[in-house]
């Protein structure tokens, strides 16, 4: 499976979680527009559409993209990347990066695909991912029974459902 992160250099390389798992081989890091592949499920915090099991198929044949970028300027990320019938939202969860640690929603890209491949199915590609971040494996602690639910869940309505519920 193809896990692509649009890079946008505004970081700290030696704390960028994408950094480090692009000199790992488990993600493709890119800088330019151009190699984000056509078709692929981007994941966008702004999306009205939340990621689920509905997408495994896609994130299988087209790929995963990230978006590596400081959250205060995350409004100008190009739009093409932003826009389309396959962008993503993450459901509710915990950050648990040594930048943000505690705070609901603010995952570093490593959480954010992690979390997207528990999402959809595969737990151990998760596993995997936060395996190389000495923190790594408490995000998936942490958000265990979310992680759970939102697997189980069938659609974007399903895992909306179950963050509201957790939520109020």
């Amino acid at each position: 499976m193809k896990i692509v992160v649009y890079h946008a250099e505004e970081c700290d390389r030696k704390k960028c979680t994408t950094v480090k798992l692009g000199k790992q081989g488990k993600v493709k890091v890119v800088t330019k527009l151009n190699m984000v592949p056509t078709g692929s499920i981007i994941l966008d915090p702004y999306s009205p559409k939340s990621l689920s099991r509905e997408d495994k198929g896609t994130v299988m044949e087209k790929g995963l993209v990230g978006l590596d970028c400081s959250w205060k300027k995350l409004a100008k990320v190009p739009y093409r990347l932003k826009t389309g019938k396959n962008s993503r939202s993450l459901p509710f969860m915990i950050a648990a990066n040594p930048t943000n640690y505690g705070k609901p929603c603010i995952l570093s890209t490593a959480e954010a695909i992690a979390a997207s491949f528990y999402i959809i199915g595969f737990k151990d590609i998760a596993i995997d991912i936060m395996s190389q971040f000495k923190w790594g494996p408490h995000f998936l602690k942490l958000n265990e029974e979310l992680l759970e639910a939102y697997s189980k869940a069938r659609s974007s309505l399903e895992v909306v459902k179950i963050q509201n519920e957790f939520i109020n």
